[in-house]
């Protein structure tokens, strides 16, 4: 999928509170100007509408059962993992989303 193509984005967690909380607010603000939605829910109720879920490598296999066959961008620390630096620069360069 082409980073352009991206409209929502959905951060699935475990929980519903904490590190995944705050990284669901640091797409929102980074991904403003480019009217990418970034929602965040639990890992069991990934809406249909998602385009990309992201979500900790720990979940993916229960993020995939609910993804609907959408993109997985799993990653292994909240805050500056390079797989989800690299699904910022590729919807704000039109690149590719590796997932």
């Amino acid at each position: 999928m082409n980073g352009k193509d991206v409209k929502k984005i959905v951060v699935a967690c475990d929980a519903g509170m904490g590190s995944s909380v705050m990284l669901a607010s640091q797409l929102r603000k980074e991904l403003k100007k480019f009217s990418v939605v970034v929602e965040h829910t639990p890992v069991n109720t990934i809406p249909e509408d998602a385009d990309i879920v992201v979500c900790h490598q720990g979940l993916a296999a229960r993020a995939a059962v609910g993804a609907g066959g959408k993109p997985i961008v799993k990653f292994q620390v909240f805050i500056g993992d390079p797989a989800v630096k690299s699904l910022v620069s590729a919807i704000k360069n039109g690149g590719e989303i590796s997932a």
